[in-house]
């Protein structure tokens, strides 16, 4: 079923997530006209230039497609992780609920949950976590940080809190992984490069199917490590793809035309907050960037109120029992964010009647 039209032919407004876009004219464009080979046995030349642009952007060594951000980050947990060590991460992390235990099953390493005082770890809950040494205390290898914080409704840490972070990290010997799915909004909202919130830390993950519109497609990049390793590693997953520089084309044209614009969608969060906030009781967490968490009143059911809300058009997730989430992309325009905040704030407030 087509979840971005009704029954009856009128589109549906749907902010499930920034990974609902669909390519423009242009993208498509792009993709048709790039330039291939087989990328398993001689290179493909438009995922080599878009593999050279981002670890460029980044300031790392390299940087290497892959098919989605959770291979990304997997393929990065075989490089900076041991077998039988722990890694330390916030406790609501994309890593430890939204990749099925890969770190466990891949790699043999142990989760060690931090759960921060506020909205995303920081040097010092981190450092509350750490095992003071001994006999019978499992040594850790790695510390990852997730920005934007997708779970704590895409909160940033500043340059300042990564380094923070990735120098406490360094002190207990430590590598440190960046899941930086969105990262450029982070770097958006920041007002700052991504080079300058990767540069601490020794691998990094960045998207193209979530802000920057792409239909498909991450990379992970690398400093200090070679490059030979990230490959072996994602082989392992499958990830080593052909002509892949139909999809890498999309990628770049998302760098190119859409990157620019994601303070637009940051503004739209910031209006459909200020819309949707405190209607029926229920609460917003101020957004840093283009994702907006709505906490219920007491009792509320966000998965039934979901479902209504779907019934007026507009699509939004249920995020947690009592927590709905909301997320402004490119193909989400002005007028549809307003009616869509509208329609929303309808519903909350007839859910506390």
């Amino acid at each position: 079923m087509d979840m971005s039209a009704t029954a009856a032919g009128a589109r549906r407004i749907d902010l499930r997530s920034d990974t609902v876009t669909r390519p423009g004219p242009g993208m498509r464009q792009a993709m048709a006209a790039a330039e291939v080979g087989d990328d398993v046995l001689d290179g493909d030349p438009t995922t080599g230039c878009l593999e050279a642009r981002v670890a460029q952007l980044l300031g790392m060594d390299w940087a290497l497609y892959v098919p989605t951000g959770t291979m990304g980050n997997q393929v990065a947990m075989g490089l900076v992780t041991k077998p039988g060590t722990e890694l330390y991460l916030d406790a609501l992390a994309h890593i430890v609920h939204t990749e099925m235990a890969g770190t466990a099953l891949f790699w043999g390493v142990q989760i060690r949950p931090v759960t921060p005082r506020g909205l995303a770890i920081d040097a010092d809950d981190v450092r509350g976590m750490l095992r003071p040494p001994g006999p019978h205390a499992l040594r850790a290898s790695a510390l990852a940080i997730e920005n934007t914080h997708n779970s704590a409704g895409g909160v940033v840490t500043s340059v300042a809190g990564v380094r923070a972070l990735a120098a406490l990290a360094r002190d207990h010997g430590l590598m440190v992984h960046l899941d930086g799915a969105r990262l450029w909004n982070a770097a958006a909202a920041l007002g700052c490069t991504v080079a300058e919130l990767a540069a601490p830390v020794d691998t990094a993950m960045v998207s193209f199917s979530k802000g920057l519109g792409a239909p498909v497609g991450a990379c992970v990049a690398g400093r200090g490590i070679p490059v030979a390793l990230a490959r072996e590693a994602r082989r392992r997953f499958g990830g080593g793809m052909r002509q892949s520089g139909v999809v890498a084309a999309a990628a770049l044209y998302g760098l190119d035309h859409n990157l620019a614009r994601l303070p637009d969608d940051h503004a739209k969060a910031r209006r459909f907050a200020a819309a949707v906030d405190g209607k029926g009781g229920a609460r917003v967490i101020p957004p840093d960037t283009n994702i907006v968490m709505i906490d219920l009143a007491a009792g509320g059911d966000a998965a039934a109120l979901a479902t209504a809300i779907a019934g007026d058009g507009v699509l939004v997730s249920p995020w947690a029992a009592s927590r709905l989430r909301a997320v402004m992309h490119l193909d989400a325009g002005d007028d549809e964010v307003a009616h869509a905040a509208h329609v929303v704030a309808r519903h909350l407030a007839r859910s506390a009647a």
